[in-house]
């Protein structure tokens, strides 16, 4: 009766996952995808990003050299050879998802998709439009960064562009507080840029460990990004040398470019959907059951155009259980507890489970919560007074530990680790029994009394 079994619109992390998933049950599976294979994290996103990262933590780790021993001439950057490098790097990856995809025996269509009713997805592409039938349909379009309605904001950038700038400024604003805004900050400020933050809250990092928050805040002053809170830009004009902020404030700042990262929305415009009577909420996520069925009975939708939980391997396990549920005859669902994730500032952060706060609210005294701050090894003989910052939240009554966080180094190696305890169950007796590996940064979340 139709073309394919399982059709996937968008090859992003969930939607290449679903649709290989699928085909090794059996599915004939076609996927449309209009740019680039591997969505946001591969192309644009985690991937490209944490290649930054490291770019921009070799001055510091130049720097440190010293305190071993090593001299050395001064060291220069190259933008331009960064970008080249890492574009060749995404070259690769692509390569190497459509290879998979290939061999799974998932059909890839470079093309652009749109419902055209709860069955056939008009395709758009280099070679012309045609339509293509579907028993099952997979939305797996992802999100899109979120540009406010600012006059002037056709004279920002937003990650996106900032991958691909032709030039590194001498001077950037970064406006926003969450995890690509810091992250963005740290990696411009690395690289030699006078970087500034602005923020419109009270504190970065919103629904993030408070002692946290404000750990990551003091480092990043201490670093040289220059973080103004409870600010924010009402106009953006052009000047000769980039563009001129008007704040909140009543002050003007003068910079050479203006990055937005304000958040992100789920990315269905010209998808069809509304036309199709899927439902969806206010800011465009598609509402799906826990079986990622939307309102349509016949049409699914997985990862960050859910807006359930914005991280990569969310939407891959989202995919997989969507696959094995309709094509392997075996129900599964993605449990969402216990979560661990990673913000590669600088210091970065690793953290799974509730913390400080939300613990507090959720259980009341029936917490107890264990720190503990300390300088790294590897910046006693550097001479940094850079303090690393780990706690545990523990429910007594159950001595069950429901929230570990850290911020310093190596803070998202160490916590895949303790994630697993976490999901587990573990207590803090249990934690206490561990033996330590000793000397590490991660032996003191075993070490906390």
């Amino acid at each position: 009766m139709f073309d394919y079994d399982f059709f996937v619109i968008g090859a992003g992390s969930g939607g290449v996952r679903a649709s290989r998933m699928a085909s090794s049950y059996g599915a004939k599976v076609g996927l449309c995808e209009d740019y680039r294979v591997g969505g946001t994290c591969v192309i644009r996103g985690c991937v490209p990003k944490k290649l930054f990262v490291y770019a921009s933590e070799y001055k510091g780790h130049f720097a440190d050299s010293a305190g071993f021993g090593w001299s050395r001439e001064e060291a220069s950057f190259d933008w331009s050879t960064l970008v080249g490098n890492k574009d060749k790097e995404i070259d690769r990856l692509n390569g190497l998802y459509l290879q998979t995809l290939n061999n799974a025996g998932v059909e890839v269509i470079q093309a652009r998709g749109k419902l055209l009713d709860a069955h056939t997805v008009e395709l758009t592409g280099p070679d012309g439009v045609k339509t293509v039938t579907a028993d099952k349909i997979l939305i797996a379009t992802g999100g899109w960064p979120q540009m406010p309605d600012v006059p002037g904001i056709e004279h920002a950038i937003s990650s996106n562009e900032a991958f691909h700038l032709e030039n590194l400024p001498d001077k950037i604003t970064v406006v926003g507080g969450g995890y690509i805004a810091v992250e963005f900050a740290g990696i411009f400020n690395g690289l030699g840029v006078e970087t500034t933050l602005l923020y419109r809250g009270e504190q970065i990092l919103r629904g993030f460990d408070r002692e946290i928050r404000d750990k990551l805040y003091e480092e990043m002053g201490k670093k040289g990004v220059d973080v103004r809170l409870e600010t924010n830009v009402t106009k953006i004009s052009t000047t000769e040398g980039g563009v001129a902020l008007s704040l909140t404030d009543g002050s003007t700042l003068e910079t050479g470019a203006v990055m937005y990262a304000t958040g992100r929305v789920p990315n269905v415009k010209g998808l069809g959907l509304e036309e199709l009577g899927v439902e969806m909420q206010r800011n465009g996520a598609i509402v799906v059951d826990e079986n990622y069925r939307t309102s349509v009975d016949n049409i699914f939708a997985v990862g960050d155009v859910t807006d359930r939980v914005q991280l990569t391997p969310v939407a891959i396990k989202e995919g997989a259980a969507l696959a094995a549920t309709q094509f392997n005859d075996t129900p599964t669902t993605v449990d969402y507890d216990y979560i661990p994730t990673a913000i590669f500032s600088q210091p970065p952060i690793g953290t799974v489970g509730l913390g400080e706060e939300e613990a507090a609210e959720k259980y009341g005294d029936d917490i107890q919560v264990f720190r503990s701050e300390f300088r790294a090894m590897k910046y006693t003989l550097a001479g940094k007074e850079e303090r690393s910052l780990m706690k545990l939240i523990v429910q007594k009554s159950t001595d069950k530990v429901i929230g570990a966080h850290m911020i310093g180094p190596d803070a998202a190696e160490i916590i895949q680790g303790v994630a697993i305890a976490l999901k587990c169950g573990a207590t803090k007796a249990q934690f206490d029994n561990t033996v330590a590996v000793h000397p590490s940064s991660a032996e003191e979340f075993v070490l906390m009394r």
